[in-house]
């Protein structure tokens, strides 16, 4: 019984350490299934919980010509933070805006959402006209299903709005689902 506490306590201690970011992913078109940005100048990637991955912490999904994108980072857990990029009538590579007023979830505009939660948002942030910014993809590839590109955009806190989010060197090479 004593082997098997310590065994489990071992194992939770490595479990909840979390993996230090030193750099964000590499600016990549070959569906690496990478995601990373700098937020308020700190560098955010997808991550799981210590050495559990958790699922679906990066997917891409294509509906029509329509490109949604969510990365999660579950690894201050309990609390965790998202980010959905919605990019409408993706038609080529090219650079798509995000300038519009919108509430989450829209399914007719292009947009940049981020949140933090604990269970429940704590906070919310998303582009709009007064917070604008840009994703460039740079492939869409409908035969090996993959799409790639670079974003920065500045975001209004939808719950207390003197607290802006800058997203810069933003950068995605996935996989679609």
């Amino acid at each position: 019984m004593k082997k098997l506490l310590v065994i489990l306590i071992a194992f939770l201690a490595f479990a909840a350490c979390k993996k230090k970011i030193t750099e964000l992913p590499a600016v990549t078109q070959t569906g690496a299934n990478t995601f990373g940005a700098k937020v308020n100048g700190s560098l955010w990637v997808p991550q799981g919980f210590g050495p559990i991955p958790a699922n679906d912490i990066l997917e891409a999904r294509m509906i029509g010509r329509d490109i949604i994108i969510n990365a999660r980072n579950f690894a201050s857990s309990p609390n965790e933070t998202e980010f959905e990029l919605r990019i409408n009538d993706v038609n080529a590579p090219g650079t798509y805006l995000l300038n519009t007023d919108v509430v989450h979830p829209a399914n007719n505009v292009s947009y940049a959402y981020y949140v933090k939660r604990n269970i429940t948002p704590d906070n919310e942030w998303l582009t709009s006209s007064a917070s604008t910014g840009s994703v460039t993809i740079s492939k869409v590839d409908t035969v090996n299903w993959i799409v790639s590109g670079t974003f920065q955009f500045d975001m209004l806190n939808i719950y207390n709005a003197p607290q802006p989010l800058s997203v810069t060197e933003g950068r995605f090479d996935i996989k679609v689902q």
